[in-house]
């Protein structure tokens, strides 16, 4: 073959033979050549896998598992996962008495429990007098009638009360308030019996209605009213002046609205004009004060029925009952100076209790002048019967017949 002119695109002499890149046998290439390296057998033994620290190695490509979890290549140092971050710590909570639902219904019965037994053990504390009188006797009527009586009883009062009163222990040989409460389908009747009242008191003749309590006890006195008024009386109910002091106080005082401003020294009493707050002993000298008003002992059982009804009042009250102390106070001063007859158990004082609550017709026993003694009165001929056969009969009682004072209008 012809030699090929210079320029024809052959190598010059003395240039680097090209020869590896055109396919043909290479001489041995210098050693800053870039070598193809031969492929690794699967073993990784013999002399052909020895490996050089400066050959250009080509990476085996990374699981697809491991590139879609963020894995780390086979061999690689493993990064370590971030932890996370620290969850708020809540704040502390004050510690709060949690109520639970059975918690409710027991205390409700503990409070049943605790309404039923103070005044049932109180009943055994109670004194009881035989007011049943001897002979004969209204039948039973329709309705209960109670015969209330405040007598001046003062062996239940505190020395230090004794001495504001100025009165000895006395065993209540006398009777300030004589009062017969109907209950009924008719309604509740309060009526007043004043104690200046001449009437048959069987076995002494005429006398004044009050004498029969120091003449012949609560069976005398009973009968003197069956037969003054033909009303058969089913219980008797005796209050002291220690009653009246110690109930009051045990309420908290009761209130009392006076028409006129009243100072009575034999009563102890000077009180204001309007409605007002008192404590025991001013209620006591309100209801036996009979000094300044001029109908005197018949304007004084209006406010004996006043002072009985505010009682009855504060009663009713929601706070007696969830109170525990208030209630036991009331039980306590109650049955402390409380007298009833043999007959009477704790249910019909129950029932007792409640009559003396809530609206009542408050009467004082129609009246006149006596013939024989003005300061001294007797029934009204014509309207006291009326006031009488409602009572007895447990119907309406006639407005006519049924007026503060006993007085017609």
């Amino acid at each position: 073959m012809a030699d090929r002119p210079q320029g024809s695109g052959m190598p010059e002499e003395g240039t680097p033979e090209y020869d590896w890149l055109y396919g043909s046998t290479p001489r041995t290439p210098p050693g800053d050549a870039t070598q193809r390296m031969p492929a690794q057998s699967a073993g990784g033994g013999g002399a052909s896998s020895a490996q050089r620290p400066d050959e250009t190695r080509v990476m085996p490509a990374a699981r697809r598992e491991a590139r879609g979890s963020g894995g780390q290549p086979p061999g690689g140092t493993r990064t370590a996962t971030a932890a996370p971050p620290p969850r708020p710590q809540p704040a502390k909570r004050r510690w709060r008495p949690r109520f639970r639902l059975g918690l409710i219904p027991l205390l409700l019965l503990l409070l049943v429990v605790y309404l039923v037994t103070v005044p049932l053990y109180h009943w055994t504390t109670i004194d009881k007098v035989d007011a049943a009188p001897d002979g004969d006797r209204p039948a039973d009527q329709p309705g209960t009638n109670y015969l209330i009586v405040g007598s001046d009883k003062a062996d239940d009062l505190s020395a230090e009360q004794r001495k504001l009163l100025q009165t000895g222990p006395r065993g209540g040989t006398n009777t300030d308030t004589i009062i017969v409460l109907h209950t009924g389908s008719g309604g509740r009747t309060m009526m007043s019996i004043p104690r200046d009242t001449l009437t048959e008191v069987p076995g002494h003749g005429t006398q004044m209605i009050n004498s029969a309590f120091a003449l012949g006890g609560p069976p005398l006195l009973v009968s003197s009213v069956e037969g003054l008024t033909g009303i058969h009386i089913d219980h008797y109910v005796e209050l002291g002046f220690g009653s009246m002091i110690n109930t009051v106080d045990a309420f908290g005082g009761v209130e009392i609205c006076p028409k006129q401003d009243m100072k009575d020294p034999l009563a102890r009493l000077d009180i204001k004009k309007g409605c007002q707050e008192v404590d025991g002993l001013t209620a006591l000298a309100y209801s036996r004060s009979r000094h300044v008003t001029a109908l005197s002992d018949l304007d004084r059982v209006a406010r004996q029925r006043e002072v009985i009804s505010a009682l009855g009042d504060e009663a009713l009250s929601p706070w007696t009952f969830v109170n525990p102390v208030r209630y036991w106070g009331i039980n306590d001063a109650a049955s402390g100076a409380i007298r009833v007859d043999e007959e009477m158990n704790p249910l019909d004082l129950g029932r007792f209790a409640l009559a003396m609550t809530g609206d009542s017709q408050t009467c004082t026993m129609p009246n006149l002048p006596a013939p024989s003694d003005p300061n001294r009165i007797v029934a009204d001929p014509e309207r006291a019967p009326q006031l009488f056969t409602a009572i007895i009969g447990d119907s309406e009682v006639p407005k006519a017949a049924c007026t503060p004072t006993g007085r017609a209008r």
